[in-house]
């Protein structure tokens, strides 16, 4: 009996560098396999080639007992692959069931038997879409979910998914892991990328590692389980060389307050009774007041979509409220750009790295001085000065760890680690006085978690404001001073993390309130 999927020897180069090498692995239908590693270790290069999206240098492509060169998406789905991608390749301007059917194959399909699909699909990924908003309107975790309905009404026999989870709710995530374990038991073989090892460990059959490119373990489900020490010990090890922490915090952890902060902190951020518009009424900001003092973590907790996006961006001066005041160190930025907000100190690190937070074709150096363009002394009358610029992207790249082939190399062609290391090398330095994070640890690996926070406790230590997004309760727990809770647009709570918060949070998302 032949695996649904046979990799032999793949290997992928682009110029000098080997992005997979050799790469072998099998997949077999009814099982889940997990592949992991840490950012820049060739899994989205493996993905884009099983995808069609790239062809391989050396090596095979084997499926069902045959071998099949996959020279395009067209395919690589007609043999059988669907792929979900950790980035959105949604049409923003297109309604959801729009997309939905052109992935079908074009609009004239049936728009009904969609719609009805979209349904099924919104229950079991926790959450409901409407069908008509337009894809521009969504929030990346429900552009995810759609994304997922779009390759899973194939019916594929091998399912790539590229971290499905990151972000998704904790039982959107079970629901999810629920649908795959069905998926599996039909005979579909699944491949399942993922930075978070308690899900490796929980649902996979098999685990393959890949570090540099290359495949250095395979642990099969006798080797497994997720109270197995050792396993985890070891695919720790295996991916970073040497053995690392558990990759969240434990439900009791609390933020660390000996930073010194009390009641006597000043202020640096107000929002006063900030609304919003939110493009036919959703996601928008209602009468939202909030305040961070020097040296605190303010976490935002919710489900995603409730408002976080406009909040994010209201602060960072990318979204004029219709109503309300921002208020930094005392005076009214309310109508502040965001150039003028940046030379005040306000900072914005996106969770859209992609499309958002750089300009893919534009180099390294660049997308690290992507908001001072045209300031001394990177540019001297009006032209680049090439050797500050290239000085500067030395310095950061080797102080944040980014791995590029060179400063000069496209920034789209790094993998979302090193992305995001970009955006924080950028965003941290000339003197931040108060910095947004949204979603800062989604889809990256255990090590540039680590880093993300070890950035983010640094910087209330040192006397920054810092408002953290996110909808990963572990996360918020871990780093946060105190945690709001918004739903609908609003804030319904805010509680001090005093080991008890996690506790209330689920009730305050869901309409509680406190005091």
């Amino acid at each position: 009996m032949s695996p649904a999927l046979r990799v032999r020897g793949l290997t992928k180069r682009f110029g000098e560098v080997t992005a997979n090498d050799a790469v072998s692995l099998d997949a077999w239908s009814g099982e889940v396999h997990c592949l992991l590693g840490e950012n820049g270790a060739g899994k989205s290069t493996f993905i884009a080639m099983l995808a069609g999206l790239q062809q391989p240098d050396e090596g095979t492509i084997e499926l069902a007992g045959e071998v099949h060169p996959l020279a395009s998406p067209a395919a690589a789905i007609e043999r059988g692959i669907g792929v979900v991608y950790q980035h959105s390749a949604l049409i923003p301007s297109m309604t959801v069931i729009e997309n939905l059917m052109l992935a079908r194959g074009g609009l004239w399909l049936d728009r009904e038997g969609a719609t009805a699909h979209l349904s099924e699909l919104g229950a079991t990924l926790g959450g409901r879409i409407d069908p008509n908003d337009r894809v521009g309107t969504l929030s990346l975790g429900q552009q995810q979910q759609l994304e997922i309905a779009k390759v899973m009404w194939a019916h594929p026999r091998v399912l790539v998914l590229d971290e499905p989870t990151s972000m998704l709710t904790r039982e959107a995530v079970e629901r999810l892991m629920a649908s795959v374990r069905e998926l599996a038991s039909r005979g579909v073989a699944v491949i399942l990328v993922t930075h978070k090892l308690d899900e490796a460990l929980a649902i996979g059959d098999r685990v393959t590692v890949l570090r540099e490119g290359r495949v250095v373990q395979h642990f099969d489900r006798s080797e497994l389980g997720v109270e197995n020490g050792r396993a985890r010990a070891l695919i720790l090890e295996t991916m970073f060389g040497s053995a690392l922490a558990p990759e969240t915090a434990s439900s009791d952890t609390v933020a660390d307050r000996s930073r010194g902060l009390d009641d006597a902190s000043p202020e640096v951020l107000r929002l006063e009774h900030v609304s919003t518009s939110g493009g036919g009424g959703r996601a928008e900001l209602v009468e939202v007041t909030l305040s961070v003092r020097a040296g605190e973590v303010l976490g935002i907790a919710g489900i995603d979509g409730h408002g976080q996006q406009h909040l994010a961006e209201v602060v960072a001066g990318q979204r004029l409220p219709m109503s309300g005041r921002v208020v930094l160190d005392g005076a009214d930025v309310t109508g502040a750009s965001v150039r003028e907000r940046q030379r005040l100190g306000v900072r914005y690190v996106t969770d859209d790295r992609l499309h958002e937070g750089i300009v893919g074709s534009f180099s390294v150096a660049l997308n690290l001085l992507l908001k001072r363009i045209g300031e001394r002394p990177f540019w001297r009358f009006g032209r680049e000065n090439r050797e500050a610029v290239s000085a500067h992207a030395t310095e950061l790249i080797e102080r944040y760890g980014i791995r590029a082939s060179s400063a000069d190399a496209p920034a789209g062609t790094l993998s979302g680690g090193n992305i995001q290391k970009i955006l924080l090398a950028r965003e941290l330095e000339n003197e931040p006085r108060v910095v947004v994070f949204n979603k800062p640890s989604y889809g990256l690996d255990l090590k540039t978690v680590r880093l993300v926070h070890e950035q983010i406790r640094a910087l209330a230590g040192a006397g920054m404001a810092v408002l953290l997004i996110s909808t990963d309760l572990d996360e918020l727990v871990e780093l946060a001073d105190s945690i709001a809770v918004v739903s609908n647009g609003s804030i319904v709570g805010q509680l001090e993390n005093d080991g008890r918060a996690r506790d209330r949070i689920g009730e305050l998302m869901v309409g509680g309130s406190a005091s």
